[in-house]
């Protein structure tokens, strides 16, 4: 269907072929989750579920822009950005907006886009829309932009004009994927490392919970202050400490007596979640599937019991999926209080997984599981 429907819809809507293509996936996040804001390491990969753009340059200033999967149109000037509370057009307009403000020139757009990222999973749909507009208008108008450019210009878009305050991850996952590789992203200093994870034998399954319970936002914040907190009196005791890269698990139990149980143990997730990615990353060079499996259970249990951003559903997915011999990891993915497990699983054992997760899934919570099966792509890149 994708991307040959919005190529198809683009020649009838404005009666010529476009002179673009641009493919821009989702991500998944295999290990390393709420490190992005802690200076420690992720570890993101690029799926085969994607935003397809078809477009071509007009001669003004007019963006007339279709989405496809909502089936909505709309023409704005890129010479008058106004936001729309809560609208899909404020992604597009944000790129617009940050390219602009970066002094760059360019003329309007005519635009079709959609695509088949699951909505609400936590893979990322508004950074793939945000990369591919980038994309599109640095490829049409020859802007020159390098690929890290984009991907701060699509951060900038979804902070500054959408108004969320996320880290750099998704957009760089979408932009920088390989295929059958995962990223390596350093949040500290934005240097990352390719590393293989071939899997000939096994797949990747998302597990939606097809929940977002109301915490999340709030808990958010508090984690983040937890942190911080937990940081300033490890400097304090331990003036070579200038973040958490530079703690030990010895210098945080010095001053255990110092902290709220709670901020201990925010702390003791962050510095065992940095350790986790290496050594994951090292299991990985060494095709060692099985520890790079393990680290993944334990950081679910590291969200689950000491940084305290899980909740039922996702932790009855990720036990009842670790019980089971075809599965090497599981954990949640994201920033919790639901959403989706990620799992990885025997290829010849999958359809039995999801059958028996589905059943148990809908006798736990009378609520379907929905899952998707995802392979590792390349990032955002031109199809014509």
């Amino acid at each position: 269907m994708y991307p040959a429907c919005i190529v198809d819809k683009f020649q009838e809507l404005f009666g010529s072929a476009p002179q673009v293509t641009v493919r821009a996936p989702g991500r998944i996040n295999l290990i390393g989750e709420h490190t992005d804001y802690n200076d420690g390491f992720v570890l993101p990969a690029s799926i085969d579920k994607a935003i397809y753009f078809a477009a071509a340059t007009r001669p003004d200033t007019l963006v007339e822009v279709f989405a496809y999967d909502l089936g909505e149109s709309l023409t704005f000037s890129i010479e008058a950005l106004d936001k729309i509370p809560n609208h899909w057009s404020n992604y597009l307009k944000g790129v617009v907006d940050e390219l602009q403000k970066a002094g760059l020139s360019f003329g309007g757009l005519n635009l079709v886009f959609g695509g088949d990222i699951p909505l609400g999973a936590g893979v990322s749909s508004s950074a793939a829309v945000e990369t591919g507009l980038a994309f599109v208008i640095n490829h049409l108008y020859a802007l020159g932009l390098d690929t890290m450019t984009m991907v701060k210009t699509a951060k900038a878009a979804e902070n500054h004009f959408v108004g969320v305050n996320c880290g750099i991850m998704d957009q760089f996952a979408s932009m920088f994927g390989k295929k059958d590789h995962v990223i390596r992203l350093d949040c500290r200093d934005l240097s990352y490392a390719y590393f293989p994870i071939a899997l000939p034998e096994h797949t990747v399954i998302l597990c939606n919970t097809g929940v977002k319970h109301s915490l999340g936002d709030s808990e958010y914040n508090t984690r983040r202050l937890e942190c911080e907190e937990a940081l300033r009196m490890l400097a304090q005791n331990f003036p070579s400490i200038k973040s958490w890269r530079d703690v030990s698990f010895e210098q945080l139990d010095a001053i255990k007596s110092q902290l709220s149980d709670n901020v201990y143990r925010r702390a003791l997730y962050v510095i065992g979640e940095i350790e986790r990615v290496i050594v994951a990353c090292e299991a990985l060079d060494a095709h060692d599937l099985a520890t790079f499996g393990q680290k993944m259970n334990e950081t679910h249990q590291g969200l689950q019991h000491n940084y305290e951003v899980s909740c039922p559903e996702l932790d009855f997915l990720a036990a009842r999926a670790i019980e089971n011999p075809a599965v090497i990891g599981a954990r949640m993915m994201g920033g919790g209080f639901g959403g989706c497990t990620i799992n990885i699983v025997e290829k010849a054992a999958a359809a039995d997984f999801l059958s028996s997760m589905k059943e148990a899934y809908s006798t736990a919570f009378q609520k379907a599981l929905v899952c998707y099966e995802v392979a590792l792509t390349n990032g955002t890149e031109s199809m014509a």
